[in-house]
C-alpha cells in the first residue's frame, strides 16, 4: 500500500518542506502525500513521541523524513528549530502551516488566558514560523507557504476565538503574498470545513453528542471532508504549476460556507470521497453518531 497522490511521481525530489502539526490529522496525511511526492519532510510538534510515530510510517513507506519537536508559540524555539533545520538540510522550499487548535465555547465563557492559547495556536505561531522560513531561508531561494484556516466565513459562533484567529491569518497570507512576492515567496491558505479527522476525537463529549451528528445536514455535498482531500488542494499550492497563484485562499468545505440555509438541502449521492491516504484511520465518534 501506497498513498495515491493525483500528483507526478518524484514532483518534490530534492526539496525540503516543512509541514507543522505533522504529528495527527491533516498535518500527518499531508506530510505522508509529500514524502510520496519525493519530499525530505521536516515533522514539526510539540510532541516528540507522535512526531516519531508520523515519521516511522513514512520511511516503513520509503520516504525520506525528519523532525523538530517544539513550541511554535515559543517565538525563540523558532528561531533555533529553523537555523537547525537550514544548517542540516539547506533550502527551505515549502512551508505548510498547518498546526492549531480550538475548543468550543461562547465568547461570554472565553477567559482571557483560553482567548490568548487559542489565537497563539492559529496565528501567532504561523506568523513567526512564516517569518523565520523566510528571513531564514525563502527570502533568498524563494519558495511557497501554505496556510491553515477554517470555515470562518461570516463568524464562528461557539469557536469566536478561533475565527478571530483564523481570519487574522487570512489577511497574513494576503498581506506576506505581497510583501515577500520580490523574493519569489507564494503564501497562500487553505479553508476546510468539517474533516473526518482525528481532531474530531478531541472535543468533549457533549459537543460530540450535540453537534457532530448534524454536520452532514449542513454541508451541501451531505458528508465530511476525507484528509486526503484538503492534502490535495496545500500540494496543488506548492507545486510549480501554482507559480502565478499567491494571495488567494481555497475553501475546502464542500460548500457549506454557501449555504444560505435557506435552500433546502436534499440528500446526497453521487459525492464520491478521495481515499488517496493509505493510512486514514476515521475518527472513532463518527463510528457513535
Amino acid at each position: 500500500m501506497h498513498y495515491r497522490s493525483v500528483f507526478a511521481p518524484d514532483l518534490f525530489k530534492g526539496q525540503n518542506i516543512i509541514v507543522t502539526g505533522g504529528g495527527s490529522g491533516i498535518g500527518r496525511c499531508t506530510a505522508h502525500e509529500l514524502a510520496a511526492l519525493g519530499a525530505h519532510v521536516v515533522l514539526v510538534g510539540r510532541k516528540a513521541e507522535k512526531l516519531e510515530a508520523v515519521a516511522a510510517e513514512i520511511r516503513e513507506d520509503g520516504g525520506e523524513c525528519s523532525l523538530q519537536a517544539f513550541d511554535i508559540r515559543d517565538e525563540d524555539a523558532v528561531k533555533q528549530a529553523v537555523k537547525a533545520i537550514v544548517a542540516a538540510r539547506g533550502t527551505i522550499h515549502g512551508l505548510v502551516n498547518n498546526a492549531g487548535g480550538q475548543f468550543p465555547a461562547p465568547l461570554m465563557a472565553i477567559s482571557k488566558k483560553g482567548w490568548e492559547a487559542v489565537v497563539a495556536n492559529n496565528l501567532t505561531g504561523g506568523f513567526l514560523m512564516a517569518r523565520e522560513v523566510f528571513n531564514q531561508s525563502m527570502r533568498k531561494s524563494g519558495g511557497a507557504i501554505v496556510n491553515m484556516l477554517a470555515d470562518m466565513w461570516g463568524g464562528m459562533p461557539g469557536m469566536g476565538h478561533s475565527g478571530a484567529a483564523r481570519a487574522g491569518m487570512l489577511n497574513f497570507t494576503e498581506t506576506a503574498a505581497v510583501e515577500w512576492a520580490h523574493a519569489g515567496v507564494r503564501v497562500n491558505a487553505v479553508a476546510p470545513g468539517w474533516v473526518a479527522s482525528s481532531g474530531l476525537d478531541n472535543y468533549d463529549e457533549s459537543f460530540q453528542k450535540e453537534f457532530i451528528p448534524k454536520l452532514r445536514g449542513e454541508v451541501p455535498l451531505q458528508r465530511l471532508a476525507e484528509e486526503a482531500e484538503i492534502s490535495a488542494p496545500i500540494v496543488f499550492l506548492l507545486t510549480p504549476a501554482a507559480g502565478f497563484v499567491t494571495g488567494i485562499c481555497i475553501a475546502i468545505d464542500g460548500g457549506a460556507s454557501r449555504n444560505t440555509k435557506l435552500f433546502p438541502l436534499q440528500g446526497g449521492k453521487n459525492s464520491i470521497p478521495y481515499d488517496g491516504f493509505h493510512r486514514a484511520v476515521k475518527p472513532k465518534v463518527l463510528e457513535k453518531y
